[in-house]
């Protein structure tokens, strides 16, 4: 755990913690010091029970990158939310830490309390607004990831038909090959549910699926990286239904979910958003303000 002491005796507590489930920045933070600023008033209204504990709590689903992904460790979170968290610390003055767990449950825990928030590449939509509220810091679509060379020839949403897709239980993509399968007719699209993204993944990899719906920072990563681009590519460079990624917090917590809003505001306004999202390639999905509930 990195400890940045501000002057003016601010204590800034602003790395994630490694260990089990935990995260730290793998980028390091000295290049934004400059740009990035504890800000006391901001810290001053953030709820009592977060100032007691000096801590923020995320849960996330660490198996989405450049979003958030394990360090070769195999304990630290790291990723472009994971910096992102980290930064949000330092605004805010307090230790943040992002918890992984399953995509799939992780809004109810925020709703119910046992999380302050919910880190995690999750799209704002209306349904999902009315169990939580969103902070929107991001803008992305969906893709469609096939194995490399395309042995299934599929090239857009109209070519899923009669295809095997594997698709995580919970997203939106799921929802997305629901609607999808009402066009089909006597050609109905075989969908795949898996428990988690990685498992959709193997599935396309080992030539199970098809395709894999994804939302496109994931599924560019997947068919970029040198690791995995031997195994995917993109369909094609198209983004379906493009919406906004947001920070989930419990209806009731209005305090968190404004500081939390003005915080990201300050670092769009700084530059150092900006910075984040050129570090992990993702510029392309930038927002020029953090907005709430601005699901479609």
């Amino acid at each position: 755990m990195k400890k940045i002491v501000a002057t003016a005796g601010a204590v800034l507590l602003l790395a994630l913690s490694a260990g089990c489930g935990s995260s730290g920045s793998a980028s390091g933070g000295d290049a934004m010091d400059t740009t990035i600023r504890f800000d006391q008033a901001l810290h001053d209204k953030l709820p009592q029970p977060v100032r007691n504990t000096k801590s923020i709590r995320f849960i996330t689903d660490a198996s989405y990158a450049p979003m958030e992904m394990f360090a070769p460790d195999g304990r630290t979170i790291v990723g472009f939310e994971a910096d992102l968290a980290d930064a949000l610390g330092r605004v805010l003055g307090v230790r943040v830490e992002m918890v992984n767990g399953t995509f799939q449950t992780a809004l109810a825990q925020v709703a119910d309390g046992t999380f302050d928030g919910m880190l995690s590449a999750a799209t704002d939509t209306p349904a999902r607004e009315k169990k939580v509220d969103f902070v929107d810091y991001f803008s992305a679509g969906t893709s469609i990831v096939v194995q490399r060379g395309n042995p299934a020839g599929v090239t857009g949403l109209d070519t899923l038909c009669g295809q095997i897709v594997a698709v995580e239980q919970g997203t939106t993509q799921a929802e997305m090959v629901d609607r999808l399968q009402q066009k089909c007719g006597a050609r109905p699209i075989r969908i795949s549910r898996s428990k988690t993204h990685a498992d959709a993944l193997l599935q396309l990899r080992t030539g199970r699926a098809a395709a894999v719906l994804d939302d496109y920072p994931a599924a560019m990563y997947r068919a970029a990286d040198s690791r995995t681009g031997s195994y995917f590519e993109l369909a094609s460079h198209a983004q379906y239904e493009p919406g906004l990624f947001g920070i989930a917090v419990a209806k009731e917590n209005t305090a968190l979910r404004d500081t939390l809003q003005a915080a990201l505001n300050q670092l769009i306004a700084s530059g150092a958003y900006g910075d984040l999202l050129a570090r992990w390639n993702l510029s392309g999905g930038a927002v020029t303000s953090a907005v709430v509930n601005r699901g479609h």
